[in-house]
């Protein structure tokens, strides 16, 4: 009896799962040296021209007195519940230091800070530290955004402290504040609690940002609740079409959901401008779907999502897993395209599309896009690459050799409409339903999704700009 040797398509199958896992591996390689290499180089002149030149910064451990000073002023604080005598020495002593790494402890504090007094002796600290006056209307962020953008490096033992001040206010981040390939200064407070529902249960109400998960649809001819010029982001796959209303994704900024029979978890920042669609299918032996939730937490203004099963953060812009049992597997989620559109084009162009129903927005009808982000980000981001404003859309993608690149929507979209061709590399951009979708050589779909430029420059530091 002859045994039969592979058949063709599982040679190609096989040959599209290695070339997917060495192209992934690439990116997220690319990435790590990106980052490290942007922290060693020099500031960019744009960096002092807003911010001035950073203070000195001490190498090594610190001093046991000062480990003490920091003990008492922080995770003391913590365990006795509240602000004394013994806090306000330690941090003159800590403000003596001059040790602006110590800074970092001082933001997380403030981040949670009530009351004028307290926040008025640690934005004078902070002001120590650095050398500077940030005693603004917002110390927070003024503290936060010099700290980003001088790069100034976390104090020894920064998660231990960090985890204490958080953990200390929300203890269901306990299993969130581990370590990774995460950098923990970037992550603070988004002003909300984490949710930690679980799967299929978000019908329950919750102090939280409520994920929405297997959703109700309706037809486009029933969702007569929209209006044409509605904002939604338009999914489609295996030729299935879905609409998820910006007014609902505002409100429930996470969606797990299955379209074409694929699974996804489709997270939207408000603060980012950002829907993107990830699937949580088809992953290697071992592991089970990721549950995609929102932490309450952000990174330069940009949320932070984690498994609701494995406390596994991910990086949201990039989809790969950085803590957890997930990021020892090395998980990297695969990105669909979203569009961005209105509600209009998008029927028109998809007649069989299904929408989320009203009923998920929850009663409430809020415009973020247009109204609290005005002038600029809410959130500390830093330093912002000035090659384009903050808030200016973009349509983000990662070519085939790892490179990112950004492509500014309005000029896209006028060149896609006077008949030029955008091609960048492998990457080739077409009009989608009065969105933009990038698509390959082949005209397969790359996974690209509509941004704030300070969003997708801040996480591709190393980004491609078009036209350059």
């Amino acid at each position: 009896m002859n045994a039969k040797g592979p058949s063709m398509a599982s040679v190609i199958s096989f040959q599209s799962r290695l070339f997917l896992m060495v192209s992934l591996a690439m990116l997220c390689l690319f990435w790590s040296h990106a980052l490290r290499a942007q922290e060693a180089a020099p500031l960019p002149d744009y960096v002092i021209e807003q911010f001035g030149n950073p203070p000195s910064i001490p190498q090594g451990p610190l001093s046991e007195e000062l480990q003490s000073a920091v003990q008492v002023a922080f995770i003391d604080l913590v365990n006795q519940g509240g602000w004394g005598n013994e806090q306000t020495l330690a941090l003159v002593e800590i403000a003596a230091s001059k040790d602006p790494r110590i800074g970092w402890l001082i933001s997380d504090l403030m981040r949670f800070s009530n009351g004028a007094q307290m926040s008025q002796l640690l934005a004078g600290a902070a002001s120590e530290l650095l050398g500077k006056d940030l005693q603004s209307r917002n110390p927070w962020g003024a503290v936060t955004d010099h700290l980003i953008a001088w790069r100034v490096p976390a104090p020894p033992e920064y998660l231990k402290v960090k985890r204490a001040i958080f953990t200390g206010i929300v203890p269901g981040w306990d299993r969130i504040f581990v370590e990774g390939d995460i950098d923990w200064r970037l992550v603070s407070w988004g002003g909300v609690l984490i949710d930690d529902r679980a799967y299929d249960t978000t019908d329950e109400p919750c102090n939280c940002i409520p994920a929405a998960d297997n959703p109700e649809v309706t037809s486009a001819e029933d969702a007569t609740w929209l209006k044409d010029d509605d904002i939604v982001f338009g999914i489609g796959v295996e030729g299935e079409y879905r609409a998820y209303p910006r007014r609902i994704m505002e409100v429930r900024e996470m969606v797990n959901d299955t379209l074409g029979g694929r699974h996804l978890g489709i997270p939207y920042c408000t603060l980012c401008g950002s829907a993107q669609a990830y699937y949580t299918d088809q992953l290697p032996d071992g592991i089970e779907r990721p549950v995609l939730r929102t932490s309450g937490l952000l990174i330069r203004s940009n949320k932070v999502m984690y498994d609701i099963n494995t406390y596994s953060v991910f990086d949201t812009f990039l989809g790969h897993a950085v803590t957890g049992p997930l990021a020892d597997k090395k998980l990297q989620l695969k990105q669909a395209s979203v569009v961005t559109t209105d509600w209009g084009t998008w029927k028109q162009a998809h007649p069989t599309t299904t929408v989320l129903v009203e009923s998920l927005a929850l009663g409430r009808d809020p415009d973020f896009r247009n109204g609290r982000d005005a002038d600029g980000p809410i959130f500390p981001v830093g330093d912002v690459d000035p090659r384009l404003p903050v808030h200016e859309d973009i349509i983000g993608v990662v070519t085939a050799s790892g490179k990112p690149v950004a492509f500014q929507r309005s000029r896209a979209v006028l060149a896609l409409k006077d008949g030029q061709e955008i091609v960048f590399e492998n990457i080739r951009l077409e009009l989608n339903a009065g969105g933009i979708q990038a698509v390959d050589v082949d005209g397969s779909d790359l996974g690209s999704h509509q941004a704030f430029w300070f969003a997708w420059s801040q996480f591709h530091p190393q980004t491609e700009l078009w036209p350059g």
